[in-house]
């Protein structure tokens, strides 16, 4: 498990640097409505998209399925709606795919996304569920790569396209932006993606389900942040309180003392 817990970590630094690499000379991060990860509607539909789109390639190896009953779903909700693989509401969330045909057919490892919404992030541009928020939203065709597809928010990624079902796919806008210092100097500067044909939901339905999955994972990569924080709040004002009690008893204590 350490081993295991070990490698996670590293494989994860790995990604932080390239998603910094690759926000530090490309496109703007989109906010992600932090607000969504204390709604528990929407942390069940990121779970039925994290299950279905997400769990096939990637594991989320120390996070086990029957935790999502803190986010207030059954234990036969669980094994009836989000496990496809046999596994036991128990276990922790594995795949099938062996680390051999991952790299044959990806190039790589698909990363363990147990706490892949901490470990992505990059100075001046925001948190790790920023970037997925925004990668997940500027995917666009560009039949040049292997997959078919691009990503604006981390050029040449190898990953390909698995939500565009669901958004419909869509082409790179660009547009040649003179440099306010020097006009002859020209930056190509990424604009936004263009639908070229419909998917399943429209684009706003698929921004609000993106919102959702990163909510998910947000949730996923710290499942006691809420419990945490709450209870913060009551040590905090029972120091403070204690404070003044303490600083009452002293002031008593040392009147009579001359």
């Amino acid at each position: 498990m350490t081993k295991k817990l070990l490698l996670t970590l590293l494989a994860a630094l790995s990604l932080a640097a390239g998603g910094a690499r690759a926000a530090g000379g490309g496109i703007a991060w989109d906010k992600f409505p932090v607000e969504r990860v204390t709604d528990l509607a929407a942390l069940q539909n990121g779970a039925k998209l994290f299950a279905n789109y997400c769990l096939n390639c990637h594991a989320a190896e120390f996070m086990r399925y029957n935790r999502l009953r803190d986010i207030g779903l059954t234990e036969q909700q669980i094994a009836d709606n989000l496990i496809f693989t046999g596994a036991k509401v128990g276990e922790t969330m594995k795949v099938a795919l062996a680390a051999k045909d991952a790299k044959e057919w990806f190039g790589a490892l698909p990363p363990d996304l147990t706490v892949i919404a901490r470990s992505r992030s990059a100075a001046g541009q925001g948190s790790g569920a920023d970037y997925i928020y925004t990668y997940l939203r500027t995917y666009y065709r560009d039949d040049a790569k292997a997959t078919g597809w691009n990503n604006a928010a981390f050029p040449n990624v190898g990953m390909p396209h698995v939500l565009w079902e669901l958004q419909g796919q869509t082409r790179a806008v660009w547009a040649d932006v003179a440099d306010a210092h020097d006009p002859k100097k020209v930056t190509h500067v990424f604009k936004g993606v263009e639908q070229i044909s419909p998917g399943q939901l429209s684009p706003a339905q698929y921004n609000e389900s993106v919102a959702d999955l990163v909510a998910y994972l947000k949730w996923m990569s710290e499942p006691m942040q809420a419990d945490r924080i709450r209870i913060g709040v009551w040590v905090l004002l029972f120091l403070a309180v204690f404070t003044v009690i303490a600083w009452r008893l002293n002031a008593a204590f040392w009147k009579d003392v001359k």
